[in-house]
């Protein structure tokens, strides 16, 4: 599955709203979420290996191209 290029969703912003809390607390609990974050963010996708010569020479053929033409995946 392609993941619309390099782009990646934007980082959320960490806010404490509380007026209450001392900058140490505000800064203490803005680390601990970006922590979370970090900790529980997915794995980046392995890259794909490139496909095998004779898989992709029967692809172009199944579809009426000649074996040595351009990809059409590709721009």
């Amino acid at each position: 599955m392609s993941r619309n290029g390099r782009k990646r969703p934007p980082r959320p912003r960490i806010e404490v709203r509380q007026a209450n809390t001392s900058p140490e607390e505000a800064a203490a609990i803005a680390a601990a979420i970006e922590q979370f974050l970090r900790d529980t963010a997915p794995p980046p996708a392995a890259r794909e290996e490139p496909l095998n010569p004779w898989l992709r020479t029967a692809l172009f053929e199944g579809v009426g191209l000649a074996a040595d033409a351009p990809s059409p995946w590709t721009a």
